[in-house]
This record gives C-alpha cells, sequence and structure tokens, in this order.
C-alpha cells in the first residue's frame, strides 16, 4: 500500500476576524488498505481529506504521498490519489457517460484507441454500457454515483479517497457503492456518517475540533464517535 505522511498539519478558512481554524497539528501515517474518517459536521475531516490530493494545501505542516509532496508535486500526487465527492454531480464535467468516463485519460499519453478501450472495460465493470451516450447529468442518483467512481478509477490510481459517497444514496444504491468499494484493489479513505461502512476495515479516525481524538480499530473507534456525539 502507498504510504501517505501528514506531518504536523493546520489549516484555516478566511482572514481576520472571519478566520476559522479546521486542522490543528494532525500527525499521521496512513499505510493501511482501508481506513475511515468519520466526525460531526464542521470537525475537519473534509478538509482532511481534501489535502490528501492536493485539492486543499496545508497552512503548516506538510502532505507527502509515497514521498510527493501535495504541494510540490501536487499533478503527480493527483495521478496517484483519486477522488471523489458527496456529490457526484460536482465532478461530472462531459455531457455524456462515455465522455465523461474517457475525459480522464486526455492527460495520460494514451492513444485514441487505447482510451476507447479502457474507456468501453470502465463502462462494462460499472454496469453503465447501456448508457454510453446518455446524458450524464440525467443519470439516476445511484448510476451517477457509479459514474463518478468509474471516471475516477478509469485512471487507475493508488489511491481512492471518498468524501460521504453514500449520503445522497438510498439504502440499495448505499449497498452497490460498499460492495464495489469492498472489491478495489487500491487504499481506500472512506469518510462517512454511516457506521456501518466501516465494518471490516482496518483503521477509523475520529474528527473532532480539527484534532484526530481517536485513531484505531472500526468498533473502538466507533464507540468514541458515539460516545463524543451524545456529549
Amino acid at each position: 500500500m502507498p504510504e501517505i505522511r501528514v506531518d504536523a498539519v493546520s489549516h484555516a478558512f478566511g482572514d481576520g476576524a472571519t478566520r476559522r481554524q479546521v486542522l490543528r497539528d494532525v500527525d499521521l501515517t496512513l499505510v493501511e488498505d482501508r481506513i475511515g474518517v468519520v466526525g460531526g459536521n464542521g470537525s475537519g475531516k473534509s478538509t482532511f481529506v481534501r489535502l490528501l490530493n492536493g485539492l486543499i494545501h496545508p497552512d503548516e505542516g506538510r502532505v507527502t504521498v509515497d514521498g510527493l509532496d501535495t504541494v510540490r508535486d501536487g499533478r503527480e500526487v493527483r495521478r496517484r490519489v483519486g477522488f471523489c465527492f458527496t456529490d457526484p454531480d460536482a465532478q461530472i464535467v462531459m455531457p455524456t457517460v462515455a465522455e465523461d468516463i474517457a475525459f480522464g485519460l486526455r492527460r495520460r499519453g494514451l492513444s485514441t484507441a487505447e482510451r476507447e478501450e479502457r474507456t468501453r472495460a470502465a463502462l462494462t465493470a460499472y454496469g453503465l454500457e447501456n448508457h454510453a451516450d446518455h446524458p450524464a447529468h440525467l443519470l439516476s442518483g445511484g448510476q451517477k454515483q457509479l459514474l463518478a467512481l468509474a471516471s475516477v478509477l478509469v485512471t487507475d490510481p493508488d489511491v481512492l479517497v471518498l468524501d460521504e459517497p453514500t449520503t445522497l444514496l438510498d439504502l440499495r444504491n448505499a449497498a452497490m457503492v460498499r460492495r464495489l468499494v469492498d472489491g478495489l484493489r487500491q487504499q481506500v479513505i472512506l469518510v462517512t456518517h454511516h457506521l456501518d461502512l466501516l465494518d471490516g476495515f482496518d483503521r477509523v479516525l475520529v474528527f473532532d475540533d480539527g484534532r484526530v481524538v481517536h485513531d484505531g480499530a472500526p468498533a473502538e473507534a466507533v464507540a468514541a464517535y458515539r460516545d463524543l456525539a451524545m456529549r
């Protein structure tokens, strides 16, 4: 598995009177296959995972992926660390399903034939082969989430970061996403409020007020999070 290092990282949004500290001196090394991230709204968890592929840069400290700095080596980091947002509409950029999957391959140095072959394979792998020419934004919620995953995974990243991927889905589609994630070869870092998704994970981080307040096995971490939420 890749090694992600988060060294003494802090981050704030805004300036002056509006400045809000969202991460405070976070120190972690992530090498496990399946890592969960939980915490209340505003706890810093989404900011944390956005740091892992350079969507956000730390104000203090450093984030590296196998030694690559997310600030200095941002483009290479983003080749290795794929990111899926809560709302798939936020990352669907092309008009049709096939075009959206192919979009991420444009800068990979592949021939047209290679891009087309990988796109066809992704359409089949994620059950979208009958929707290749369908308007992407008119898919169902579950299909949009599959498209978002397919568009990231077709680029073959080493790490997949998922920021609350099941929040907008019903139980059936949430279970579908979970089954898909279970079968991935990639290191997965999953932010979720659906705590049952963390069953079988290797490690779970609990965030509160910008800090990691618990770091351990899923059962212990979920218990700590529930206790925190009831205070």
